[in-house]
């Protein structure tokens, strides 16, 4: 049985290049998406947390005194 030519060492090596730069430009892609979607998460929860707002009548300022107030309680809780 006859075996087709094999590849030198500079191909190889060229070979392997070229799969680490296409696995690179794809694992950015990824990490791109992968921030597109927290982004997303982060949207959705902060709408989640404005309709909570808006129903119960309240204004940002006041939702963020309270939440201050419970932020500093919890730190001396912890002490």
């Amino acid at each position: 049985m006859a075996r087709g030519q094999r590849k030198t060492l500079e191909e190889k090596i060229a070979a392997k290049l070229e799969l680490i730069e296409a696995l690179t430009t794809r694992m950015e892609s990824e990490k791109r998406e992968l921030e597109e979607l927290y982004q997303e998460k982060r949207r959705k929860e902060l709408e989640a947390v404005s309709d909570i707002i808006e129903e119960a009548g309240l204004e940002p300022e006041e939702v963020a005194e309270v939440l201050q107030q419970y932020i500093e309680q919890r730190e001396q809780a912890a002490s």
